[in-house]
């Protein structure tokens, strides 16, 4: 009998920028206070980038995923990349990451747009075209750099996010370890819950077109940033345990056999009630979004590698990742170690 064909993960790296902007750095920003922000969200401080780009820290995390893999650039034949904040409109982020690390001209590099949702509608798709025996080892990367759309002055969204960009190898394998399932989900009638605006670029035609039915007639959308919090949280839950539950009924897994939930870095309140609904104790769900915030695509490949490296991940582990995102998006995926 043909042994299954999986999508296995042979190594992760991740980046963040060295300046660190804490809770006590945004009191005399705008009217906060540390003790508001680690009550109702969990997160002490984030990084902010500061002359770097999301390629740049792409390809930082990339490179270190690649080490952790033992893998050269050479034997990469894919390469996706989750995020909202590319530094251009094209090139996508990934051609940049493929010029940065040298990966050979030919191999396809393609942008995902699913928010916080990013790095694991990467992974749904890099598995596909491995199991399908197209590619034999992939680079998926998750990388957002959301210092760039938020409004410094809106203490209800500014004190959330932080810049990041975390990566992984794919690697084809036969063995026992992989992808067991995967899943990838959206909404768009939802968009106005979580959503960040181009910015407004008048043209000749702007008023021959009129106005775009998303934006109101009396008042433009905002250029930053925009979210309608307590509707967010009660789908972000909602979802997050439907997805989970659809990944392990698709594995064929039972919630006490997972040895570590590893889930978007959002808020520490979501992260709580999703645990809670599939009734996972505390010590089998990994955080880390004290010290990051929310780096959106970023966030789970990020706390990925630190678990990782942390030694918390072991041979026939089994690990679930769950997101949510702006578009609505939502995703999660079971994988042994």
């Amino acid at each position: 009998m043909a042994v299954t064909l999986r999508a296995k993960i042979a190594g992760t790296g991740s980046y963040v920028p060295e300046r660190v902007l804490s809770n006590r750095d945004l009191e005399k920003m705008v009217e906060t206070t540390d003790e508001w922000i680690t009550t109702r969200t969990g997160i002490k401080e984030r990084r902010i980038a500061h002359g770097e780009t999301s390629a740049d820290m792409a390809a930082k995390a990339a490179e270190r995923a690649l080490g952790n893999a033992g893998v050269s650039a050479s034997e990469i034949e894919l390469i996706v990349v989750g995020t909202v904040t590319p530094d251009m409109t094209f090139p996508s982020t990934a051609c940049f990451v493929q010029s940065l690390l040298g990966i050979k001209a030919g191999v396809p590099a393609f942008d995902l747009s699913a928010a916080c949702s990013g790095f694991l509608y990467a992974l749904d798709v890099a598995e596909k075209y491995i199991i399908s025996g197209v590619v034999k080892k992939a680079l998926i990367i998750g990388v957002d750099r959301f210092s760039n759309i938020i409004d410094w002055t809106d203490r209800s969204t500014c004190v959330l996010f932080g810049d990041g960009a975390g990566a992984a190898v794919l690697s084809a394998t036969r063995g026992k370890s992989g992808v067991l399932a995967s899943n990838i989900h959206s909404d768009g009638r939802k968009w106005n819950l979580l959503y960040a605006p181009n910015p407004v670029r008048d043209t000749p035609f702007c008023k021959e077109t009129g106005t775009d039915e998303r934006e109101s007639k009396e008042e433009p959308l905002p250029p930053y940033l925009a979210m309608s919090g307590n509707e967010t949280f009660k789908v972000a839950v909602r979802t997050m345990v439907s997805s989970i539950k659809e990944a392990l009924k698709a594995a064929k897994i039972r919630p006490e056999e997972v040895d570590l939930l590893i889930p978007h870095q959002a808020n520490q309140r979501i992260i709580q009630a999703t645990r809670q609904r599939l009734k996972l104790p505390e010590e089998s769900v990994y955080m880390n979004l004290d010290k990051y915030g929310n780096t959106s695509a970023g966030s789970i490949p990020i706390a990925l590698d630190e678990a990782n490296r942390e030694g918390r991940l072991k041979r026939g582990d089994v690990v679930l990742f769950v997101a949510f995102g702006g578009g609505l998006t939502w995703s999660s995926a079971a994988v042994r170690w």
